[in-house]
């Protein structure tokens, strides 16, 4: 049987396979495809008439309830709670794309180069490596944004920072456990060059874990994402985003006033679920032990 035939054939069993983390996986994939087509779709529907413009400020009655005319009501500051509730998600999209993108190339190529080679630079990524671990992602993420600014994409390399340890620490293990296999001292002693080695023998070794690493790093970076915003260190104050809309909703809470911060909450929560539960489903096709284990 061919590698290819045997690819299908895992395929075919893992869809097919009644467990409860594949179910899981279909759910989150699911959902993270209705967000993924809302973000690309909320400028058309508001050119459509079908979304408000968001940023109008003052344009709606403030602290209006729910209603056939706005469906989430609007804000303190008059904005459409489900126009900005809508476009959260392409601002949520935009941002952790770039920021896990980032995080996941400097991660994986560090981790090979500090693996490979070893050595002084290899204990002293470590421990830049293992110091940045010890902080909280959203520390990590506010620090560097205070040092950067506000806009997508410094509130994205703020956000990387705090996920390149993670991929590092994957790939680097990989490589070193790996790079002692007889097939990589075979390309060696043929004089192949260390980039060679790197990107034909051990990068494709070493990431099976990063596509479950990925997923995970997004959920977690869309909750970052919400914390640099409710403290107002993420997006401009004029940029629909889920964070800083639920800290300016938060002081009306009290007041009887839900449908602020139940929609974006709700929101982000759902679009965070998703991701967690493919990434979950992912690892266990990923995985052989955990799929041997599971589909006995």
């Amino acid at each position: 049987m061919t590698a290819a035939k045997k690819r299908s054939l895992r395929a075919e069993r893992f869809l097919r396979h009644p467990s409860l983390s594949v179910q899981f996986m279909a759910l989150g994939l699911v959902i993270t495809l209705i967000f993924a087509l809302i973000a690309l779709l909320c400028p058309l529907l508001q050119d459509w008439g079908w979304l408000q413009d968001p940023t109008s400020f003052l344009s709606n009655t403030p602290h209006a309830s729910p209603s056939a005319q706005h469906w989430f009501g609007t804000d303190r500051q008059g904005y459409d709670v489900f126009a900005r509730t809508v476009f959260g998600t392409r601002a949520a999209f935009e941002v952790v794309a770039i920021a896990t993108l980032l995080s996941l190339s400097l991660g994986v190529f560090l981790g090979l180069l500090s693996g490979y080679i070893g050595g002084r630079l290899d204990l002293a990524l470590l421990f830049l490596m293992d110091t940045m671990c010890t902080l909280p992602n959203l520390l990590l993420a506010v620090t560097f944004a205070f040092a950067v600014g506000r806009g997508v994409f410094n509130a994205a390399l703020a956000l990387s920072i705090a996920y390149i340890p993670k991929y590092y620490r994957v790939v680097r293990n990989h490589t070193v456990s790996i790079k002692a296999e007889l097939f990589v001292e075979a390309a060696q002693s043929l004089g192949a060059s260390p980039w060679r080695v790197l990107s034909r023998y051990l990068a494709l070794n070493v990431m099976q874990s990063v596509p479950v690493l990925f997923t995970l790093n997004a959920a977690d970076a869309i909750g970052t994402l919400a914390g640099l915003g409710f403290l107002g260190l993420g997006l401009p104050e004029e940029t629909p985003e889920w964070g800083h809309d639920l800290s300016q909703a938060l002081p009306a809470l009290s007041t009887g006033i839900w449908w602020t911060t139940l929609f974006p909450g709700l929101a982000m929560t759902l679009m965070v679920v998703g991701l967690s539960l493919m990434g979950e489903g992912l690892n266990e096709y990923i995985n052989p032990l955990l799929r041997r284990e599971n589909w006995q």
